[in-house]
């Protein structure tokens, strides 16, 4: 056990000295109280008093983990907590060992708020803000089920699934974005170069310009007279949405409208209703209550749409009322979903029930995003299509209009 210094002022009001070999910082405070000791500081002993935890608060700050290392942290710690090992020896490994500076950080601040008897659920929100609500939430729910490797295990393949997703996406997006900047410059070099020429030879062959290439040149003089005015209102209008939806009144009206957009919406409540089933099944099949279960599967949902079908779930089945038909009543869960929980209320079987329902829910929610990657470029690609044809149209009928008037003469 380690040794801990301290500095404290005895009965007579004397200032004494000396330390005390205890578990963790919480009992070195009670053994100085059972000596009527007053502390005026207790720290580990060969390093100076509070310098543990200003080098918890200094790291804490700074040091924030990207998902890569989020990941490697997570998994990596749930491989050494299914080895048998303590968590503080797991800390211990990963803060000596790892090659990733920003892990072996937060590893270290972690183990120093295990070590002083903080719960590792609450040490995660000092440690870094890379770890949101959620993430704590899952991780109080490990704790208080004793299956903290499940839970993290978990936590590693919803991870898994964003870092997937997003790179899915931007893989998708790589090509039709690549045809998008060439017609964007398409359109420059045309309504630069090529449309002026067109122009002054309609006007010498006496001809009138083509309605659609008339459009475009209007269009490409008023983007570039008031192109800082589009700006401006863009960046304005994106950093107004922000600040809006980040307000009490803005986030509940956009978590709830994100999940009526075509494509995404899907996506969203698929993922949750996958997350939500597999959670249950943990806390469920490791001896948590089912209201427990509920409370902390609702406190660690970020968006507010989804929290508030779930606290009223959790009223519902805090006055008596079984799962099954909470969750009915609020209109918000899939009848399918519904008559899997009701049929495990039945039999005793509710965390099976949930097990099977997030398997099934896994496959729907590939399936969702493998069509999310699809549509996404296919419907960029059509855009850029339209575009290119618009302009390509209203070239071709110009110089068809020029040689018209030009054989006419």
């Amino acid at each position: 056990m380690p040794a801990f210094f301290y500095t404290a002022i005895d009965h007579t009001g004397k200032q004494v000295s000396g330390n005390v070999v205890v578990r963790n910082k919480t009992e070195a405070y009670r053994e100085l109280e059972a000596k009527t000791l007053t502390p005026i500081s207790v720290g580990l002993e060969g390093e100076v008093p509070g310098k543990s935890r200003a080098k918890a608060k200094a790291a804490s700050g700074p040091k924030r983990l990207k998902r890569a290392e989020l990941i490697l942290f997570t998994e990596e710690l749930a491989d050494l907590l299914d080895a048998g090992m303590q968590l503080e020896r797991a800390l211990k490994i990963l803060n000596e060992r790892s090659t990733s500076p920003a892990i072996k950080a937060v590893a270290g601040v972690l183990r120093d708020e295990i070590r002083e008897g903080a719960r590792f659920s609450k040490a995660l929100g000092k440690a870094s803000s890379t770890f949101d609500e959620l993430y704590c939430s899952l991780v109080a729910a490990g704790e208080a089920s004793g299956s903290l490797p499940e839970i993290l295990r978990r936590l590693v393949v919803n991870l898994k699934q964003l870092s997937n997703l997003q790179r899915r996406t931007v893989s998708a997006m790589i090509y039709p974005l690549t045809v998008l900047l060439a017609c964007i410059v398409l359109i420059f070099v045309v309504s630069t170069v090529l449309m002026p020429s067109l122009t002054k030879m309609m006007q010498k062959t006496g001809q009138d310009l083509p309605l659609v290439t008339d459009l475009l040149i209007k269009f490409t003089d008023f983007m570039s007279a008031w192109w800082w005015l589009i700006l401006a209102v863009m960046v304005g209008s994106i950093v107004g949405f922000k600040l809006f939806i980040a307000s009490k009144r803005g986030r509940p009206w956009w978590d709830e409208y994100k999940m009526k957009i075509p494509a995404f919406g899907p996506v969203i409540f698929g993922r949750f209703y996958a997350q939500f089933c597999h959670t249950m099944s943990n806390l469920i099949n490791n001896g948590v209550p089912l209201l427990n279960s509920l409370k902390l599967i609702t406190r660690g949902t970020q968006n507010y749409f989804i929290r508030n079908h779930l606290e009223k779930v959790v009223l519902d089945v805090g006055e008596g009322s079984s799962l099954a038909r909470s969750m009915s009543k609020t209109e918000s869960f899939p009848e399918g979903l519904i008559d899997r929980i009701a049929i495990g209320e039945q039999t005793g079987e509710l965390g099976k029930a949930f097990s099977k329902a997030a398997t099934k829910y896994d496959e729907d929610l590939d399936i969702r995003i493998s069509r999310l990657t699809s549509i996404v470029p296919n419907v960029m690609l059509c855009l850029v299509a339209i575009v290119v044809g618009v302009v390509a149209y209203s070239v071709i009928t110009t110089i068809f209009g020029s040689m018209s008037g030009i054989r006419a003469r």
